[in-house]
C-alpha cells in the first residue's frame, strides 16, 4: 500500500469514527437541543466520504465486468492499404516558400472533416507519383471506420483535411471505390 493510500484509509477510518460519535450524540440528545444538533453535524461530515467510497466501489465492479472490445483508434500496419473513396485534394501551400516541397510518397494519416464531424483516415501518394501543394490531385482514401464515414462521403461532398490542429487542405469526393476498383458512377 502506498503512502497516499494509507493516508486515505486513515482519513476514512477517522471520519467514520466521528460519524459514529455523532450518531451516539444524536441518540443521547433530546430533540431541539444543541447536543442533538452537534451530533447531526458530525454525522454530515461523513457524506463526502460516502460518495467517494461508492465511486470507488463502482469502478471496482466495472473493472470486473466483461467489456466489449474497444474500438480501434489506429490503422493496423500489417493490413494493406484498401481505399474506399477517390477524392480530389488540394493542399495549401507552405507558409515559407523554401518549405514548399513535394509530398513524399507513401501513406499519410489525417482527419477528414465535414461540417463539425471528423473521420480518421489515410491517403496514399503512389510510388513515383508527385504531389505538390496548391494543385488539385486525385487520391484514394481509406477510413478507419468506413461504416461511419462512407455514408457521409458521397460524390460531390466537400471536406477539409485536418492534421494536428491545422486545416492543411480542402477537397471533394469524386467517387466510391469498390473492392474490385473504382466504380463507374
Amino acid at each position: 500500500m502506498t503512502t497516499i493510500q494509507a493516508r486515505r484509509k486513515l482519513i476514512v477510518i477517522l471520519l467514520l469514527c466521528v460519524a459514529l460519535g455523532g450518531a451516539v450524540l444524536r441518540h443521547l440528545g433530546a430533540p431541539g437541543t444543541t447536543l442533538r444538533d452537534v451530533g447531526t453535524l458530525l454525522m454530515l461530515l461523513w457524506i463526502p466520504v460516502i460518495g467517494n467510497v461508492i465511486a470507488w466501489l463502482i469502478t471496482k465492479v466495472r473493472r470486473k465486468l466483461p467489456t466489449e472490445a474497444a474500438p480501434t483508434t489506429e490503422f493496423d500496419v500489417a493490413q494493406p492499404f484498401r481505399p474506399q473513396v477517390q477524392v480530389e485534394l488540394t493542399l495549401r501551400p507552405a507558409a515559407v516558400p523554401a518549405e514548399d516541397l513535394p509530398i513524399a510518397e507513401g501513406e499519410h494519416h489525417c482527419a477528414f472533416v465535414i461540417g463539425n464531424e471528423g473521420f480518421s483516415g489515410k491517403w496514399r501518394v503512389p510510388e513515383g507519383g508527385s504531389f505538390y501543394r496548391g494543385t488539385p490531385q486525385m487520391l484514394e482514401v481509406e477510413f478507419l471506420a468506413p461504416a461511419l464515414a462512407l455514408p457521409k462521403f458521397a460524390p460531390g461532398v466537400v471536406f477539409r483535411m485536418l492534421v494536428g490542429e491545422s486545416f492543411i487542405g480542402d477537397g471533394r469526393v469524386l467517387q466510391p471505390i469498390d473492392a474490385a476498383g473504382p466504380s463507374a458512377a
